[in-house]
């Protein structure tokens, strides 16, 4: 992988009318890496990968569950298609979810960013759905009239699952 700086005096001795390989001594690269450069099929700073992209079989599930529910932790997806033969690791899926855009754009969350929120517009995906119940007849506890309100949640079966299994009740 060339350098920045190491690109630019390619390039630049290239204009001179210097040959790649003569460059590619100069810079003590090999030729084909220089030729590759200044072809501009690879960039300074961008590694190649040298082992194939595990996910590209499990994009198009990936993709339709996140159609399906695009709020679905990227763990559990993690969960799924490891059971499905994935052998990539977490960080792999949530890059590959990133970088190939998997993940479908939703105005409700888009308008919520940067602000704090407790109101879920939307259905939620496996996590806890938090609401604010207003009761209608308050007690009064000697502090003048107003309105009482309640935090309500609700947990998915997959949480309460893994919570008993590392002990909670």
């Amino acid at each position: 992988m060339l350098s920045v700086e190491e690109e630019v005096d390619a390039h630049a001795l290239r204009r001179q009318g210097w040959s790649i390989s003569a460059i590619a001594r100069h810079l003590g690269r090999d030729r084909k890496t220089i030729r590759a450069y200044l072809s501009g099929a690879r960039e300074p700073g961008k590694r190649v990968r040298s082992e194939p992209v595990v996910i590209a079989e499990f994009v198009p599930y990936c993709r339709q569950r996140l159609v399906d529910d695009p709020h679905l932790w990227a763990s559990t997806l993690f969960d799924e298609v490891v059971a499905l033969g994935f052998t990539g690791s977490y960080p792999s899926l949530t890059a590959a979810i990133r970088d190939l855009g998997l993940r479908p754009h939703c105005e409700a969350c888009d308008r919520s960013k940067g602000r704090d929120t407790a109101v879920i517009a939307h259905p939620a995906g496996a996590e806890t759905q938090w609401d604010w119940l207003e009761l209608p007849d308050p007690p009064s506890f000697g502090v003048g009239p107003g309105k009482a309100r309640a935090s309500t949640g609700r947990r998915s079966r997959a949480f309460l699952a893994v919570a008993r299994s590392f002990g909670y009740q």
